[in-house]
């Protein structure tokens, strides 16, 4: 099954889409900062643990569901948990955030982690050109990475 994605929709658990456009699932946009330190994390989290082509896209002009997408490619399903494994690690436990939702764990092919004011989207390397977040979302803004993953 082929499926377009549009920008008011997000994977779902079986990787198909669920609509998430309603004006009630707009996030608390009262601490932009923070979503930001999240996002970093998030980035920098899956540097560490060997993820590559890492962006950071500010969303908060493009949509009210959240302010940051993560996005980072993995070379195997094994990688790809244990980036997923480390960035919950590091957002809920050192962070204190709590993720509200993930999707596409037991197919490890697009892992979304979903903590409200920033998702995260780990991918293969097939499933990510596939589905090219970077190229729907092309007007949003790149968080510039160079500083955070230079030691890395």
């Amino acid at each position: 099954m082929l499926v377009t994605l549009q920008p008011n929709l997000l994977p779902s658990k079986d990787l198909t889409l669920t609509d998430k456009s309603s004006p009630s699932a707009a996030v608390d946009r009262r601490n932009p900062e923070r979503s930001l330190e999240l996002a970093l994390a998030a980035a920098r989290t899956a540097a560490e643990n060997g993820g590559t082509e890492i962006k950071v896209l500010d969303m908060s002009k493009q949509t009210a569901l959240f302010d940051y997408f993560v996005i980072a490619t993995g070379t195997s399903r094994r990688q790809l948990h244990a980036m997923s494994e480390e960035i919950d690690h590091k957002l809920e436990d050192d962070l204190n955030d709590k993720r509200t939702n993930i999707d596409g764990y037991d197919e490890s092919r697009w892992i979304v982690l979903d903590y409200a004011t920033v998702v995260i989207h780990l991918f293969d390397s097939e499933t990510r050109d596939f589905y090219s977040l970077e190229q729907m979302w092309a007007d949003a803004e790149q968080v510039d990475l160079q500083d955070l993953l230079k030691d890395i």
